[in-house]
């Protein structure tokens, strides 16, 4: 018998596991009114909302993600790792935090794999424009000659032992801000997942990432909407279902200066040192990590609408989509959502024929 006793005693161990896992299963439970914080942050209002009963106190540890990234990666704010490598630029190395190390080598390999489309190095540009900020202005054509001298990202130096950073060249200016919010979307979706978060819905101004399913029962994605490039941020054009996805859009009505009758908006071309000009007015993409987003949204602005289709169809993985919203108003898709991507009629807009793209 008493050879017996272990045996049984695992056997009602395992029942009472299962047991437990199932009844934990049964009482996770979706409120039908989530959880819901907003605060302005990253120069936009960052928007969280989490359904699962119970979990309303994962809010602040997401929050303070936010704002500890924040601080660490905004140039022009006090305290700003970022700040530092630009303020020793020329003149030593700088040793960072883990986060900002691994964000800078994510953005030197985007960097790389875009041939430039998206710049890590970009800040002597954007800095001398300043779009979004009271002092915008157009500089003068010499002003831009000059800062294109300074915004190769080659030559970043990175040093893995000691974990510095180092601008060799006194006039390079370190820009992550078209990929900081993708970075944080990411972390804070950590966070969440790490306080036993299972569904929520993370919002970065532009940035954002469904978790789950929705609320409207198991096996449910959520209704994405896509933002109108021509009206006020929470227009929409159509939608899209994902689950566990990260949905970023990038447009010329977020910020930009106006002179004369020209308008100019805020996403630069490392060529000519002036914001893109060509058929897109707006770029979403679809994909599994907000940061990748980010990258590829600035990479499809380089490409425009012909070749940015097909580099997302050809460069990236399986589940990685995109639509394109041109100054025309026409509506192009990538193969993978052309059958689940929804236009409203009411939108205006029209589906393109990719076969009619010059």
């Amino acid at each position: 018998m008493k050879k017996k006793l272990p045996f049984f005693l695992m056997i009602v161990l395992c029942v009472t596991m299962l047991a437990a896992c199932g009844s934990n299963k049964e009482t996770t439970t979706l409120r039908e009114d989530p959880y819901y914080q907003e605060e302005f942050l990253l120069g936009t209002y960052t928007r969280i909302r989490i359904y699962d009963e119970g979990k309303e106190a994962a809010m602040e540890p997401a929050f303070a993600r936010i704002k500890e990234l924040g601080d660490k990666i905004t140039i022009n704010q006090s305290g700003s790792e970022i700040d530092d490598i630009n303020a020793q630029a020329g003149i030593k190395p700088v040793k960072v935090s883990d986060d900002i190390y691994s964000l800078l080598k994510d953005a030197y390999a985007y960097s790389e794999k875009s041939d430039g489309g998206f710049n890590m190095a970009i800040g002597a540009i954007t800095q001398l424009w300043r779009i979004g900020f009271d002092d915008a202005r157009k500089p003068e054509q010499s002003e831009i000659d000059d800062a294109l001298q300074h915004i190769d990202y080659k030559k970043v130096a990175f040093n893995d032992d000691d974990q510095t950073v180092y601008l060799p060249d006194k006039g390079m200016i370190l820009d992550l801000g078209a990929i900081a919010k993708g970075y944080i979307t990411d972390e804070v979706v950590k966070v969440l997942k790490d306080n036993g978060v299972t569904s929520a819905i993370v919002d970065l101004g532009g940035n954002v990432y469904v978790l789950g399913h929705s609320n409207r029962g198991e096996d449910e994605p959520w209704n994405v909407g896509i933002q109108d490039p021509n009206k006020s941020r929470g227009s929409i054009i159509g939608s899209i279902k994902e689950t566990n996805k990260t949905v970023v859009t990038s447009g010329i009505y977020e910020r930009y200066l106006k002179v004369g009758n020209k308008t100019y908006h805020h996403i630069f071309d490392s060529e000519t040192g002036y914001p893109y000009d060509n058929d897109v007015a707006s770029v979403t993409v679809i994909t599994d990590k907000s940061i990748d987003g980010d990258g590829l949204t600035t990479v499809a602005f380089d490409k425009g609408v012909k070749e940015g289709l097909a580099y997302i169809e050809q460069h990236t993985e399986d589940g990685t989509d995109a639509i394109f919203i041109t100054k025309e108003d026409k509506v192009y898709v990538t193969d993978g959502i052309k059958d689940t991507f929804e236009l409203s009629d009411e939108s205006g807009y029209t589906m393109g024929d990719r076969s009619d793209l010059e």
